[in-house]
């Protein structure tokens, strides 16, 4: 896996003040995207252990409230097998921080079991995030007055009641 940018404090993509992880690569592409140069799957710098390391310690701030995935695609299958390591480490060692992921993909359609883009790790990377960004940026669509999405078909689902209700649950409206 490739990462395009690390952001150590960041307060767009979520809420509060955030880490945030830009992984390579998508196959969604967009129109409109604000970043097209991260479709490329090879895109920046290869994620290592110690760009997972640097992430630890970036969230060991007390002034972090959590972890932001985006891309790319942090739901392209071969990112997922990546993500959920680190999303393991996250709960494990700070489970006080919140996560949260964006994805071009929509839940139900996409995500879940027998869709196009779940692999043997969604399950387990759906179960690990607090908030899940979801549904393709429709230029069409944009509205700069949404709150941490950027067109109006994204949604902004809150997981945990998400996986136990057994459809969306809507976080943000």
């Amino acid at each position: 896996m490739y990462y395009g940018t690390i952001k150590k404090y960041d307060i767009a993509d979520g809420e509060g003040v955030r880490v945030t992880l830009f992984v390579s690569g998508c196959t969604n592409h967009c129109k409109g995207c604000f970043q097209p140069e991260t479709w490329d799957f090879c895109y920046g710098n290869p994620y290592t252990e110690e760009t997972e390391q640097e992430l630890i310690n970036a969230l060991h701030d007390e002034n972090i409230q959590g972890l932001t995935l985006l891309g790319g695609e942090p739901f392209e299958p071969e990112n997922q097998r990546e993500l959920v390591k680190l999303l393991r480490r996250v709960r494990a060692e700070l489970p006080e921080k919140d996560i949260w992921s964006y994805t071009g993909f929509v839940y139900e359609k996409d995500l879940l079991a027998g869709q196009r883009k779940h692999c043997e790790v969604t399950d387990e990377m759906l179960s690990l995030l607090d908030v899940l960004v979801d549904g393709p940026f429709v230029e069409e669509l944009k509205n700069i007055r949404l709150i941490f999405r950027g067109s109006s078909n994204q949604r902004v689902l809150n997981m945990k009641e998400t996986l136990k209700q057994g459809k969306p649950v809507i976080y943000i409206a």
